[in-house]
């Protein structure tokens, strides 16, 4: 069974944390997450950085242009990656976008992340239509699991047909607009988040863009089974480096 499903099976909300490799430094990939996990993360998305990243905030942005100069590429990040299992537990995705992908080549982009032990990717502009008919088979063959987004605008139909073709957790982006740090949610996500839960799904969900605190991981994971931080904890590497990632991590989820 896959890290991702195994965890996902364990009775408690889980955090996820997201960040750019090679941000705030090339060399920080790695001791980034050997500290998220020692804070108690349970599981870890690893950002690719791409130049033109169309889902993400400002925040984010900022990180891949950053992490683009450090020197952070495909090979690099595969290279950083490829004792990480000997230092590292928790499940890790890779989250990016499809072209980096298509250029490393689908078969051996897969085939590496099966090498390093990645448990699943995230590509927001790979449809699910295109990966059914051209990309399951590798994905699959390599143990990968590939996590699908929905947002408030998805039809109930879609909804089902990511549920059906997904095997591990649906991100639910929490608003329709890009990620970054918010103080809270309205009326009417609540009532979004509330319209998900009722509909039963076989995959469960967990919840990104907008989760900053302890008061929106509740909020967010109170018709979920977790969320996922990732602007709100770039934003304190920024400003305090690696040595703020427990203290962070506690603030969210002090009981572990």
């Amino acid at each position: 069974m896959n890290r991702i499903q195994q965890k996902i099976r364990e009775d408690k909300k889980l955090l996820s944390i997201y960040f750019t490799a090679g941000y705030p430094s090339l060399g920080d990939t790695v001791p980034i997450l050997m500290a998220l996990e020692h804070a108690g993360v349970d599981m870890i998305e690893i950002g690719l950085p791409f130049s033109d990243p169309l889902a993400d905030g400002p925040t984010i942005q900022a990180s891949s242009t950053a992490a683009l100069r450090n020197g952070m590429c495909t090979e690099v990040l595969f290279e950083q990656l490829k004792d990480v299992r000997k230092k590292v537990s928790v499940p890790l995705v890779i989250m990016g976008y499809f072209n980096p992908v298509l250029q490393y080549g689908v078969e051996a982009f897969c085939k590496k992340c099966e090498e390093i032990g990645i448990d699943g990717i995230i590509l927001p502009d790979l449809p699910l239509d295109v990966y059914q008919d051209e990309y399951e088979k590798i994905f699959r063959a390599h143990g990968l699991l590939n996590i699908f987004l929905i947002t408030p605008q998805t039809s109930d139909e879609r909804i089902h047909q990511i549920d059906r073709g997904s095997d591990g957790f649906i991100y639910m982006v929490s608003s329709a607009s890009t990620t970054g740090a918010k103080h809270g949610f309205g009326e009417e996500q609540h009532a979004y988040f509330k319209r998900i839960s009722d509909m039963k799904l076989k995959n469960p969900q967990i919840i990104g863009f907008g989760i900053s605190n302890a008061a929106t991981f509740n909020q967010a994971t109170k018709n979920a089974k977790g969320a996922i931080i990732g602007s709100a904890f770039i934003k304190m590497l920024t400003e305090k480096g690696t040595k703020g990632i427990d203290s962070f991590v506690t603030s969210i989820k002090p009981s572990r």
